[in-house]
């Protein structure tokens, strides 16, 4: 059974920073794309950033300059670096991956549980 399992948020004042991280586990043959989600109140969910196995990265409009999304593909981790932190960046975080599991010859997408991220003073 393969698990995502993210850390790292909390409460942090405008103009902080907060790192996620995101750690899979189980039993995983391959992981191709990582990418991280937001979800706000009342709004959908968006994506935030993601990154190819290759390493290839693309950003939201709304968080370019200030996230940054990397990748340990030996570990089967990813991150997400947020600096300069707004008030609307406040949502719960997701953490998707596109991966596939020993034995099976389909691809198949998992979401963590989700961590907030509060931005407030």
């Amino acid at each position: 059974q393969v698990q995502l399992v993210e850390s790292g948020g909390g409460l942090v004042q405008p103009g902080g920073s907060l790192r996620l991280s995101c750690v899979a586990s189980g039993s995983i043959f391959s992981i191709y794309a990582m990418s991280w989600y937001r979800q706000a109140p009342g709004k959908q969910r968006e994506l935030v950033a993601i990154i190819t196995s290759g390493g290839s990265t693309n950003y939201a409009a709304s968080v370019k300059g200030r996230f940054t999304i990397s990748r340990d593909n030996a570990k089967n981790t990813v991150a997400l670096q947020m600096n300069s932190l707004k008030p609307e960046d406040t949502a719960v975080y997701f953490c998707n991956t596109n991966l596939r599991e020993r034995g099976s010859n389909s691809i198949a997408t998992f979401w963590g549980q989700g961590t907030q991220v509060t931005v407030s003073s």
